[in-house]
Parts: structure tokens; sequence; C-alpha cells
């Protein structure tokens, strides 16, 4: 709660500005900083790698295990 009072205060001014025109470009500014806060941070492709690694891993079991099971099928 602490933190939302700051941009809550900030959502407030751009209401007590008269002129039309200036008012939206300052909800757009704020509409714009408030997306930028909740985007997430983009996940590096390290992890993407390492989910393929593994699943090579888990597939390389698999066809291991599948071929002593199965001699000349």
């Amino acid at each position: 709660m602490i933190g939302a009072a700051p941009a809550l205060a900030a959502v407030e001014q751009c209401r007590f500005i008269q002129a039309k025109p200036d008012r939206e470009a300052c909800y757009e500014r704020q509409e714009k900083a408030l997306a930028a806060k909740r985007k997430p941070q983009p996940a590096a492709d390290t992890t993407a790698m390492e989910s393929l690694q593994q699943m090579r891993r888990g597939d390389d079991e698999v066809y291991k295990s599948l071929r002593s099971i199965c001699r000349g099928c």
C-alpha cells in the first residue's frame, strides 16, 4: 500500500489539468509508465536452452530403454 500511494498521487495530478489535450497527454504518459512497470522482464535464453537439453536427455533415455526392450522389431 505504501508503494501505491506515490503512483496514485501522480494519477490524481492529471485530473486537475484544465486543457484537454494536455490532460490526455498526461494520462497517456502515465499509461506508458504503468505498462513499462508491469511488463515482465524478458526471460533469459538460458532457460530455454536448459529445457531443450533436458528434453534431449529424456529422449535419449527413452530411446535407450526402447532399444533394450525391442531387439529386431
